[in-house]
């Protein structure tokens, strides 16, 4: 889902190789050390001479990152919404299906066109399906007879949770006739998957 790359980490007095990977809303390192820096977290970040230095309260990590640094730094200052990380473009047609949070209604208000709640309005161009457990899943296939053209299924579910996992969503979703394209962070405790329709099948 995000960035990964090998790099050296100084971090108080300790330094080690080993792996950083970039979150939509984190910063990981594994290595002899582990270190998981939320951007809410970052007092300050700067890109210098290939190394992004992060300030933390718990004192300054130092990733030895190359090229990557200013990218990096500058996902991490300016994050992308949740609506721009799903890519939904303003005035979309968007169908909900299952309960959402308020947070996410009101984004949709400010950027979609139309909102149409527990029914998947026909002219849909962006439906959005909550799942919470494999026997919601049941719902994927009336779901996808209703998919038209270029329009996309966004099925979200909880993370690391046994009732309902990536293979499940992904099964129940192929099984209908659905192509999986993407996978974003849709909160801290959901991530979305976007499904479509195949070409040969539009």
């Amino acid at each position: 889902m995000g960035s990964e790359l090998k790099c050296t980490v100084r971090f108080g007095k300790e330094t080690s190789e080993g792996k950083a990977l970039l979150e939509t809303s984190e910063i990981l390192f594994r290595g002899d050390f582990r270190l998981k820096i939320p951007f809410a977290t970052i007092k300050s970040a700067n890109a210098l001479n290939g190394e992004l230095q992060l300030q933390t309260a718990n004192g300054l990590a130092i990733f030895e990152i190359g090229p990557a640094a200013e990218k990096w730094r500058d996902k991490i200052l300016h994050p992308k919404t949740r609506l721009e990380k799903i890519g939904l473009k303003p005035g979309a047609k968007v169908s909900l299906i299952g309960i959402f949070d308020a947070g996410f209604l009101d984004e949709l208000k400010s950027l979609a066109g139309s909102v149409a709640k527990n029914k998947v309005a026909a002219d849909s161009d962006t439906i959005f399906f909550a799942a919470d457990s494999q026997k919601d899943l049941a719902s994927v296939a009336k779901i996808a007879k209703s998919l038209k053209g270029a329009a996309a299924l966004w099925i979200v579910y909880p993370k690391g949770q046994k009732t309902i996992t990536e293979n499940d969503v992904i099964a129940a979703a192929r099984k209908a006739g659905l192509k999986d394209v993407k996978v974003v962070g849709f909160s801290v405790t959901h991530t979305a998957l976007k499904f479509i329709l195949p070409l040969a099948s539009r």
